[in-house]
């Protein structure tokens, strides 16, 4: 497992005060900041600050954190809460979960976002390897597997079958570059149901030749919506860099940092640090993924930051690229954000602190 921060000299001492007041600044309740919401009755929630909801994205990214850091009380009762209100029982999306709900509880949609839905069953069954499985909605390996299972075969379809590239929403024709997560399908290819480890097998390897041809070849940049050949959808229909795409960077490191580097990974990160060298939170735009700058201002300024110093894990020599060096510098001398649009900067800039420590780990299976 690497240590970005460690090569470049940070202090282990820095590191894991930095990771701790980040945790603390999400999960307690006395930080003025945090948006994690413990309701009394065994469950929690995460609260998209933005929007003043709670999203599977949020639920399921909780969960992640609150498993890395070693929290199964708090990852139990982020899980409750998902299940007891965002679980679709009915309707051809019945086994997904509902991609918005009221902090009370009540259902914004009848939908589900994939996103979530694949960060659910990764966060479960790591928790499986790492905790072990209870009854119920905590045998965390019955849930994941139900979970890809109806991913997989259910009515509505969240993967396309002959290329198995993940859709945008079910049943739709386009994809999110940003959803393509092939650290998480090896994953799924050991633990999913047997039946459909040959499929989880082929995602992640089609997910990785998809975000290679999603990525602009000079640029590095994705768009948030693409079609399924890596062609960014039209400008006013999200085909540009903006919030979404952010991730794509984060993906290429966390997949570098759980199953190696690779040359295509280490172009895209090379190009895309090289597009943003120099400049500040202040001074970041959505883009066209060619690089043309656009009107409109970076909505997260501090996830792309933080998204951009995570990336640099795809380079296995950092030392030898100025621009990655650099971005990790802007990356640890930027604050968290404060203010109404604090959750997804937050999120994205406490998975970069784990990833680039270390500490954002694949729990391996013990038999």
């Amino acid at each position: 497992m690497r240590h970005i921060f460690e090569e470049l000299g940070y202090s282990r001492f820095e590191v894991e005060d930095r990771v701790m007041d980040a945790w603390n600044n999400i999960f307690d309740a006395s930080n003025p900041n945090h948006f994690y919401f413990d309701c009394g009755d065994g469950t929690a929630y995460i609260e998209d600050t933005g929007n003043d909801d709670a999203r599977t994205e949020g639920m399921s990214y909780g969960m992640m954190m609150a498993l890395q850091m070693n929290r199964k009380d708090i990852f139990d009762k982020l899980w409750k809460w998902a299940r007891t209100y965002m679980y679709l029982e009915t309707g051809p999306n019945a086994g997904f979960f509902c991609w918005s709900n009221k902090p009370d509880g009540t259902k914004n949609a009848d939908g589900p976002a994939p996103d979530g839905e694949e960060y659910f069953a990764a966060a479960l069954f790591m928790a499986a390897r790492k905790w072990g499985c209870g009854r119920g909605i905590f045998d965390y390996v019955a849930e994941a597997r139900a979970i890809l299972r109806t991913a997989v075969h259910g009515p509505s379809k969240m993967w396309f079958e002959e290329n198995h590239h993940i859709r945008f929403i079910c049943n739709c024709e386009f994809t999110d570059p940003s959803y393509h997560v092939p650290h998480f399908y090896e994953l799924f290819a050991e633990d999913a149901d047997e039946c459909d480890s040959d499929f989880w097998k082929k995602a992640a390897q089609a997910s990785r030749a998809y975000i290679a041809k999603a990525c602009h070849p000079q640029t590095g940049l994705a768009a948030e919506y693409a079609y399924d050949d890596g062609t960014p959808l039209p400008p006013k229909q999200h085909g540009t860099f903006f919030s979404d795409s952010y991730r794509v960077a984060a993906n290429i490191g966390m997949d570098s940092l759980w199953t190696g580097t690779k040359p295509e990974y280490e172009t895209i990160a090379k190009n895309i640090l090289r597009f943003f060298d120099g400049k500040k939170a202040e001074d970041l735009h959505d883009y066209m993924t060619n690089g043309r700058e656009l009107k409109k201002l970076a909505r997260h300024p501090i996830g792309l930051i933080a998204t951009l110093a995570e990336t640099v894990i795809a380079i296995p020599d950092v030392q030898s690229c100025p621009e990655a060096i650099r971005a990790v510098q802007r990356f640890w001398n930027t604050p968290m954000r404060t203010g109404r649009r604090r959750y997804y900067d937050n999120c994205l800039y406490f998975f970069a602190l784990l990833a680039l420590s270390g500490k954002y780990k694949q729990i391996k299976k013990t038999i």
